[in-house]
């Protein structure tokens, strides 16, 4: 089975709501799932492409799981759709699932 990929770009619009009421109940919605975070808002050094959509205030987030199934069951969850509402409502960006070799 190949793991999958959860990977966020987001432009956040207000910082200071977005880390009180996502960021800090969002990662213990990962562990029913097997997800686990390998990059979250580090340091970004954008090397080709830029465009409005890339640029020094994109946060990035990559969060790895057992399967794509594992990750569409945790996008999908109860947990993480009430959270995602918040996310949007703060941020504005890019999400997406991409399958492993």
């Amino acid at each position: 089975m190949k793991k999958a990929y959860v990977v966020a770009e987001v432009i956040i619009h207000d910082p200071e709501r977005y880390a009180q009421e996502y960021s800090k109940y969002t990662l213990p919605t990962f562990e029913p799932y097997g997800g686990r975070v390998l990059a979250r808002g580090g340091l970004r050094e954008q090397l080709e492409g830029e465009d409005d959509q890339h640029h020094a205030g994109l946060r990035t987030v990559i969060v790895e799981f057992p399967s794509i199934e594992q990750a569409r069951a945790w996008y999908h969850s109860e947990a993480y759709t009430r959270l995602r509402e918040i996310r949007q409502n703060y941020s504005t960006g890019r999400f997406f699932i991409i399958e492993g070799g």
